[in-house]
């Protein structure tokens, strides 16, 4: 009986020793939880230190934001004082060179009709030449008037055109004509010759819907401008026209060039060849209005200019295009 109770004791032992085994492991597995959850704690806490600090970061940078945006107001508000104080003064001044150009433009007619009436009359040789100095300055004077009042309504957008339909070529022709006598009392007749051809048969012409004078005074321009660097040889007027699409029926455009035997254009002025007051070399004499204006003409049209210096390394070849009538 006793060895039977000693073994159901020792029996009980080892279970009562698995059991405290197992709480003892329990116990282990619930400090290490209770350290885990401690350590989630702090860190909850540390989190929520440094969430406290980027929550006043951001109201300090919030602060830092508006002041800036404050300030930002405020010069805003000087900006636009400053625009509408700069517009004022650009209208004044274009409403100045108006009038001016106009009071520029009135004595002009009557100094050179009067000066052209006394040449008419006078034999001398040496006085003729005088009063032809005279003349040909007046006429320049009256040129830089014209285009400055031309500047002036191109930006103030008030350069208004009267599209009319016409044959281009006989334009052209007429322009040709009217220049020659520049030409000649120059060149002594036969230093610089005109040469027109067009693709176009005798009889045909090319036909746009454009303002007329404004037209001759683009094209008088770059005659001018290229007689003005060629010394001696050939300038050559061409007209081209560019089929229509055939799917819309639409595009087609005529394209005049100008080319001459001259000293051709400085590479580093051709990007602001057609800027106002493009000046600063040799090439451009006077004061860079001409090719400005021209620009601005034929891009009211519709039309494009360009330039460019001839592939025999020659001269230069000016062209600008315009839209065909429907």
């Amino acid at each position: 009986m006793l060895t039977i109770k000693s073994g159901e004791l020792i029996a009980k032992t080892e279970e009562l020793k698995e059991a405290n085994d197992s709480l003892s492991a329990s116990n282990g597995a619930l400090k290490s939880k209770i350290k885990e959850l401690n350590e989630s704690n702090n860190a909850v806490l540390e989190s929520d230190n440094n969430l406290g600090l980027v929550i006043k970061e951001l109201a300090e940078t919030n602060e830092k934001f508006a002041k800036v945006n404050k300030e930002l107001a405020a010069v805003n508000k000087e900006l636009v004082l400053a625009n509408e104080e700069i517009k004022q003064n650009g209208n004044m001044q274009i409403e100045f060179i108006k009038i001016a150009s106009h009071e520029l433009r009135t004595p002009m007619q009557p100094i050179l009709g009067l000066t052209q009436i006394i040449r008419s009359k006078i034999k001398d040789t040496e006085q003729i030449e005088l009063l032809d100095n005279v003349i040909r300055n007046a006429k320049r004077l009256k040129q830089l008037t014209d285009d400055i009042f031309d500047v002036t309504r191109i930006e103030s957008r008030s350069l208004n055109l009267n599209k009319e339909q016409y044959d281009l070529n006989e334009q052209i022709q007429t322009v040709i004509n009217d220049i020659k006598n520049q030409i000649s009392i120059r060149y002594n007749n036969n230093a610089v010759k005109l040469s027109f051809e067009t693709e176009r048969k005798e009889g045909n012409g090319v036909f746009i819907k454009a303002d007329k004078i404004r037209i001759y005074e683009v094209i008088s321009n770059l005659l001018k401008n290229a007689i003005k660097f060629t010394n001696e040889g050939t300038i050559y007027i061409t007209t081209e026209e560019k089929k229509k699409k055939k799917k819309t029926g639409k595009g087609g455009e005529v394209i005049v060039k100008i080319k001459d035997t001259g000293i051709g254009m400085p590479y580093n002025i051709l990007p602001n060849l057609f800027s106002k007051f493009a000046t600063g070399s040799d090439f451009k004499r006077g004061i860079g209005l001409g090719l400005f204006i021209s620009k601005s003409i034929i891009e009211a049209h519709g039309g494009k200019i360009w330039a460019e210096n001839n592939k025999d390394g020659k001269g230069a070849t000016f062209a600008f295009s315009l839209p065909l009538s429907k």
